[in-house]
């Protein structure tokens, strides 16, 4: 099943799996068998014929009422729905590229988004519709000419907006026929299948712009990884003698790349099930584990803290659980202890990987986790990955340098971005931007990141975006954001401000202000006011280490 060969991919020889079907359509089709429950939602469940159902009537409203073709972009601006997984098999099963939108996104970064990449038609739920509706100016312009399809009409928190005459919006539910077989497209291995938008240094995000074949083999990748570390670590006999369904929470969003591809895609190919809440809620995450004997939790290592902190904790029957894990942030060590020692049978994991490597890479779990609780863990061998030194030489083993990858599973490119692409992608290889090692047992360990950015609770936050915001308010005369540890989150957001002569500005002013630009995730907790020019090296940089140092300092009052 996982045999490998070399063929030629945009003129680089890149390992592929051989048997790795051409499109992603075809995995859909391991799910046309199963009848049993795929989707729980809260209190809702969907079979999976229910699931199929719905994509195969939205595929037929895509290309019957829409007029998409192979090629064109469909943006996607949900919460975890099931819609939101039917919406997307729909997309690409047609030859579209989906185009998933941050659902924290405030209207401008969801305007650019669906301006830089020409989508066509945008699927939205009711509250990201209210959010269209209220925008103003160019977003106003770009979002609300659109067509947009209201998949979802559910926004109990939100009171319905007033939708224009002239606007082009119409309720998805008065398209579908009852019933509606896929219509058939012919996708090759090479056609574009996502773009997913990962924020850039530059304070606008990038398209990263994924194939049918990358998506393919990074499912493969995943579930080569399984069947190695089931030979490695073999499951206990009473699960020999009765298997346990697989059932996955899914507690990251599916806009992100762990819950969109290894998550929700890879629950098309193992034959999961999926288990899918409103908000994050730790007790109601346990309510639902005990339930529906959920066997696989995977979110942000804070999620984990989270369930070992919450009240109802000790109350809960959580035999069902195998592994507790995720990605999107580092798990500190006492963490990957504590999972061990207070779930009955779960196991800590984590795997390390990137939106441009379709989240695959290494992976440690179990007993090699506890091992080595400081590593990512090691990758198998379709996927590469080498330390380099700044000119991109390699180093010896043990050396710390950039960590860069190559495989399969690697996007072509940023849309629209050659200038991006050729700067991360070199001869086939992905330069992370992370700094690291990697060990003579091929373990990985990450060290830090090399580009300006925070992780903060599993949210990529790229501090020039936020800087661009705080700059826009009249008081400001400098600004620079960093980020600091933080016991739960990983990292939390900071900044120092220096405030012009004769103004005044509070930190919920301020704070109040970038929240009306960004997402809620990208608003500085710890604001800092300064009457001072920010320390700069000699070439007029601002030192953000020292800063953050400074800071480090007064919390311990040293």
């Amino acid at each position: 099943m996982f045999e490998y060969s070399q063929t030629d991919v945009d003129g680089i020889d890149t390992t592929v799996f051989v048997h790795a079907p051409p499109n992603i359509g075809a995995l859909y089709g391991l799910a046309a068998a199963r009848e049993d429950e795929f989707i729980i939602y809260e209190d809702e469940r969907w079979t999976a014929p229910q699931v199929l159902s719905m994509a195969n009537r939205i595929g037929h409203v895509l290309v019957e009422s829409c007029g998409i073709t192979k090629g064109d972009r469909i943006g996607i601006a949900m919460r975890n729905y099931p819609e939101w997984v039917a919406a997307f098999v729909a997309i690409t099963s047609v030859g579209g590229v989906a185009v998933p939108l941050n659902a924290w996104w405030q209207a401008d970064e969801m305007a650019f988004a669906v301006g830089d990449s020409g989508a066509s038609l945008l699927l939205v739920d009711e509250e990201r519709l209210n959010r269209i509706l209220g925008s103003e100016g160019d977003s106003r312009s770009t979002l609300q000419a659109v067509r947009t399809l209201v998949v979802r009409a559910d926004a109990p928190d939100q009171a319905p907006a007033d939708r224009p005459a002239d606007a082009p919006i119409e309720a998805l539910a008065d398209l579908l026929p009852d019933e509606a077989a896929m219509p058939v497209v012919d996708v090759g291995p090479d056609d574009d299948v996502t773009i997913l938008y990962t924020s850039g240094t530059t304070g606008n995000p990038k398209g990263a712009v994924s194939t049918h074949r990358a998506l393919v083999n990074g499912l493969m990748c995943f579930a080569a990884r399984a069947a190695v570390g089931a030979l490695c670590e073999p499951p206990d006999e009473a699960d020999l003698a009765d298997p346990p369904m697989p059932v996955f929470m899914l507690c990251v969003p599916l806009f992100h790349v762990t819950g969109l591809v290894p998550v929700m895609l890879g629950s098309f190919v193992g034959g999961a099930r999926l288990v899918m809440t409103h908000r994050w809620d730790p007790d109601r995450a346990l309510e639902l584990i005990e339930r529906e004997a959920v066997t696989n939790f995977v979110g942000v290592p804070t999620m984990a803290w989270d369930l070992l902190e919450a009240e109802s904790f000790g109350d809960r029957d959580l035999s069902s659980l195998r592994s507790v894990g995720g990605g999107g942030a580092p798990m500190p060590p006492e963490l990957v202890r504590r999972i061990d020692e207070h779930f009955p049978k779960g196991r800590p994991g984590l795997g390390y990987g990137m939106t441009e490597t379709n989240a695959y890479g290494p992976q440690n779990a179990g007993q090699d986790f506890l091992d080595r609780p400081t590593s990512t863990g090691r990758t198998i061998p379709v996927m590469q990955m080498r330390v380099t030194d700044p000119d991109g030489n390699e180093l010896p083993t043990g050396e710390t340098g950039e960590l860069w990858f190559r495989g399969p599973s690697l996007i072509r490119g940023y849309w629209n971005r050659p200038d991006a692409t050729a700067e991360t992608i070199v001869d086939g290889w992905l330069r992370s931007g992370d700094l690291g090692s990697i060990d003579e047992d091929g373990y990985v360990y990450v060290i830090d990141r090399a580009k300006d950015m925070v992780l903060r609770g599993g949210e990529n936050i790229y501090c020039a975006e936020v800087e661009a915001a705080i700059y826009e308010h009249p008081a400001v005369y400098e600004a620079a954001v960093y980020g600091v540890p933080h016991p739960r989150l990983g990292e939390e957001l900071a900044c120092h401000v220096m405030v012009k002569p004769d103004h005044e500005l509070s930190e919920g002013e301020l704070q109040q202000f970038i929240g009306s630009r960004l997402a809620s995730f990208k608003v500085p907790s710890i604001v800092t006011f300064v009457g001072q020019s920010l320390p700069r090296n000699a070439s007029g940089k601002i030192l953000k280490r020292e800063l953050r140092d400074q800071m480090a300092a007064e919390a311990t009052g040293g």
